[in-house]
């Protein structure tokens, strides 16, 4: 007797390449506003995890956007990011001036000190913030180079399929469309 075939699990998912990092955050902005989840969104992953699991660095993004082994993550808001540097900038900032303080008080020692420890913290800080923004703006710049950013949007049902294909195209995305990706490839992204 010959076994049933295993059916395979399917998500529709739409799919947009945008040319600017403006235009992608306005759809994301749109597609959260009319019930998309961030969980429902997904952009690709940075070059070192895309060589990693791929064993190789695809020359075009257009190679990327419909292979089910392409490691993608989640998306992250230009307001995130810049909440970040702000954290990496204050967080050291203030434990420096709170310890230049506390060691000013308990030994008696002069304001400067207290001045100099938390302006090495800033410096820590701003430092750390600046690598952050680089990290980002290398993750844009290399998917610029190799044809746009892509954006893929997990669908729910055919209603949804619709308002992701316009509000993609509304805000300039490229080359959208629908395809239906493995459910079980979706717990191998990463």
């Amino acid at each position: 007797m010959a076994k049933p075939e295993k059916k395979t699990a399917v998500i529709n998912e739409a799919v947009g390449i945008f040319s600017d990092a403006d235009s992608l955050q306005s759809a994301v902005d749109e597609l959260e506003v009319n019930g998309f989840t961030r969980s429902q969104i997904s952009v690709l992953s940075d070059a070192k995890t895309v060589e990693k699991k791929l064993g190789h660095l695809y020359k075009r993004v257009e190679d990327a956007e419909d292979n089910p082994d392409t490691p993608r993550t989640i998306f992250v808001p230009a307001g995130t990011i810049h909440e970040a540097q702000g954290a990496l900038i204050g967080a050291p900032l203030y434990i420096a001036g709170v310890t230049g303080t506390a060691i000013v008080v308990a030994t008696g020692g002069p304001l400067l000190a207290a001045i100099l420890a938390a302006t090495g913290g800033a410096a820590i800080g701003a430092v750390m913030a600046g690598l952050v923004a680089k990290h980002h703006a290398d993750y844009i710049q290399y998917q610029l180079d190799r044809g746009g950013l892509l954006l893929w949007v997990s669908l729910r049902d055919a209603g949804h399929e619709k308002l992701a294909v316009e509000i993609l195209k509304k805000n300039a995305a490229r080359d959208v469309h629908v395809h239906q990706l493995p459910i079980d490839s979706l717990w191998a992204m990463g």
